[in-house]
């Protein structure tokens, strides 16, 4: 692999008031793309007290002292741009693209909802977005197949009280009880310039950047002392298993095992693990169960990494009239099959170059880009990882691979079975 393909040129600079800034010019695009990390997600919440991040997902797009409600769309659809946001257990973030002579723009919409947001945050507003965020909810999680699987497997995965047991999106009875002083202390809180990283992409002037962010950013005071969440590992002591009546035609099985952490030691030899037994028709658990067996209609593996912890997932839909327990078997069969007898020279290899062609591909996107620059600056505090992340895929082993399956795939898990209601 060239080597330069993976050598981003960029600065990194802290402003007075703790933003951290992270600047990629690249004069051969006709855009600019800023990338807005605030160091919040659902794992910064407490129990009786979830959803909040979620909820300034849609609050941070309503409007601020100087921008009307809706305006952010409307300034950035005008302008030929695109715009969006996501909240996940440990981050929410704030993206947009737009032509690169619109420049300033971005900057002053993003700082005008990080300094400026409160003045403009009305009962109204919530109580709009409290049942904009229910409704949400209703669709995508309670009257969607299989819609619960998440929140029923981390809640089980997980002790009640720790960050990432409750859904990102909030409990309903959490949501519906949204107070307008709560909302505002969260955003206190949390949503400050040092508790943020700006990443800024494309065709732009760096000392040009610059005066414009410290124009737009630096009189944004920064916030008092910022809580931190921090719990040991958890792992659970037996197995666990929920079974879920659901508004669906075929069961399916998630299988859970608490795991690494995000770059943590096992982390990239568990992500090769998930391609060999799931990744391509010829991987294991799709071999047996998909052509050989014929029990299953799909099956998926994953390594979901995070900061706090990390989760081994293994998912599978059966075939009509087949038993959830019979896929089991042959997943747990397939699971200790691997770990005695090792991994072939082809699987490892085939595994590192799926997961290498997927990253080299993804990097053909500015978004794409400024995104990683946030990711690693959050996780590693070095924007320019690239090189390093793609590095420790190289230097797996198959004695990796086993370790990690034994270390973790071993232990107890937790078992959702989604069924079809009983009639």
């Amino acid at each position: 692999m060239n080597d330069d393909l993976l050598k981003i040129n960029y600065q990194k600079y802290t402003l007075a008031n703790g933003l951290e800034v992270i600047l990629y010019p690249d004069k051969s695009l006709p855009t600019v793309s800023i990338n807005i990390w605030y160091r919040v997600g659902s794992a910064n919440e407490s129990p009786g007290k979830t959803g909040f991040a979620h909820l300034f997902e849609h609050m941070m797009f309503q409007g601020s002292q100087n921008i009307p409600k809706e305006g952010h769309f409307k300034f950035i659809q005008e302008a030929g741009g695109t715009l969006n946001g996501s909240t996940s257990i440990d981050r929410t973030n704030y993206y947009e693209s737009v032509p690169a002579n619109y420049l300033e723009l971005l900057l002053w919409l993003e700082s005008d909802r990080m300094g400026y947001l409160l003045p403009a945050l009305t009962q109204d507003k919530l109580d709009n977005q409290k049942d904009v965020v229910m409704n949400e909810r209703r669709q995508r999680y309670e009257n969607q197949p299989y819609g619960l699987a998440w929140e029923l497997l981390f809640s089980n995965l997980f002790s009640s009280d720790h960050p990432y047991s409750w859904p990102t999106i909030g409990w309903m009875d959490d949501i519906a009880k949204f107070e307008l002083d709560d909302v505002r202390n969260f955003f206190k809180t949390y949503y400050s310039p040092n508790n943020a990283s700006l990443v800024l992409g494309g065709n732009f002037e760096i000392e040009t950047a610059k005066s414009l962010i410290d124009k737009y950013f630096g009189g944004i005071p920064r916030a008092d002392l910022i809580p931190t969440v921090s719990v040991p590992p958890q792992s659970l002591t037996d197995n666990k298993k929920v079974i879920h009546e659901d508004n669906v035609q075929l069961p399916r099985i998630y299988l859970a095992w608490n795991s690494d952490k995000a770059f943590d030691r096992y982390d990239a030899a568990l992500d090769i693990l998930s391609d060999i037994l799931s990744g391509t028709k010829n991987s294991r658990l799709q071999k047996n169960l998909l052509f050989d067996n014929q029990i299953a209609q799909d099956v998926s593996s994953f390594q979901y990494s995070a900061r706090l912890s990390g989760s081994f997932i293994i998912i599978s839909t059966a075939k009509p009239g087949i038993e959830i327990d019979k896929i089991k078997t042959e997943i747990i069969k397939e699971i200790e099959n691997l770990i005695k007898n090792d991994v072939t020279d082809e699987e490892l290899i085939r595994a590192k170059n799926s997961i290498k062609s997927s990253y080299i591909y993804s990097l053909q996107k500015l978004d794409t880009i400024v995104d990683h620059l946030n990711h690693y600056n959050f996780f590693l505090n070095e924007p320019d990882a690239f090189l390093f992340d793609i590095s420790r895929y190289e230097k797996v082993t198959k004695d990796n691979v086993i370790t990690a399956a034994e270390k973790f795939l071993k232990k107890p898990f937790t078992e959702l079975n989604i069924v079809p209601k009983s009639k």
